[in-house]
């Protein structure tokens, strides 16, 4: 059965900004994992539009004033650790300064126009890092001997493992966000990420944890607007319900945004 919301109108739809994941895909127009993002989010109900990394800031400005919601999503890039006041580790990976740049100015516009946010890995990052929060560089190298060690992507598994997407358990906080939407405490999650949340930004609340202890969740407890960060993929778990929920009540809380400020 056709779900209900796949049948509004694209003028009831709330308009979802998502940047190109770096530079050189935008580039190149190489838009796989890209598309991943805009399926979940049209499942959801949602309309997703591209936000260009080229912009002048005063374009990017317009454009963003026209979007009502965003998906910061993953990047093979890396946050450049000068932003968060560290030097740059031997494996900290490429880095992008037009994606940096302008996920910070989504986030500046999000937090200051009340606009839902679903951060993903190196969105859910840089979200922490915006907040002024800190990274763990390479989790495998910064923590050896992690209790409980689980592998989270391809630079963090045993010689001889299968790369790509690895799985995982996760504890989520009770009452949080994660929690109701997952129904439990605890949720099975994908994982493919070699850096994490190390220090939390300001108010940002943790509310997921990986067996290792690794950051996996955090909600924004600043004022009432809807941000979430997740560090792994629900974008590529399109048949789980708990990413369903995920980015239905995203898009749920853009359209409630969106009813309020047309009554303003």
């Amino acid at each position: 059965m056709t779900p209900a919301n796949s049948q509004l109108s694209s003028a009831t739809r709330p308009r979802v900004g998502i940047p190109w994941r770096t530079t050189q895909e935008q580039r190149g127009g190489i838009r796989d994992k890209l598309d991943f993002y805009f399926r979940a989010v049209k499942k959801a109900g949602g309309e997703p539009l591209e936000v260009s990394l080229e912009q002048s800031p005063e374009q990017l400005a317009r454009q963003l004033e026209e979007l009502d919601a965003f998906v910061l999503p993953g990047s093979p890039a890396d946050v450049n650790p000068s932003r968060y006041g560290a030097s740059k580790h031997p494996k900290t990976n490429t880095l992008d300064s037009n994606r940096d740049a302008t996920d910070e100015a989504i986030l500046a516009h999000a937090f200051s126009t009340s606009k839902p946010v679903l951060a993903i890995c190196y969105g859910c990052q840089i979200l922490n890092v915006h907040l002024k929060g800190s990274l763990i560089q390479d989790i495998p190298d910064v923590r050896p001997g992690r209790p409980q060690a689980v592998p989270h992507g391809t630079t963090d598994l045993a010689a001889g493992a299968t790369s790509g997407d690895q799985q995982h358990d996760a504890a989520l906080s009770a009452g949080s966000v994660l929690a109701r939407l997952a129904g439990s405490t605890s949720a099975h999650i994908n994982s493919s990420h070699h850096q994490a949340i190390d220090q939390p930004g300001e108010k940002l609340r943790v509310t997921a944890h990986a067996p290792d202890g690794t950051i996996e969740g955090v909600e924004w407890t600043g004022d009432s607007n809807w941000i979430v960060g997740v560090q792994w993929h629900p974008e590529r778990m399109p048949d789980d319900l708990f990413a369903q929920r995920l980015f239905q009540q995203f898009v749920a809380a853009a359209r409630a945004r969106e009813a309020v400020a047309h009554k303003a």
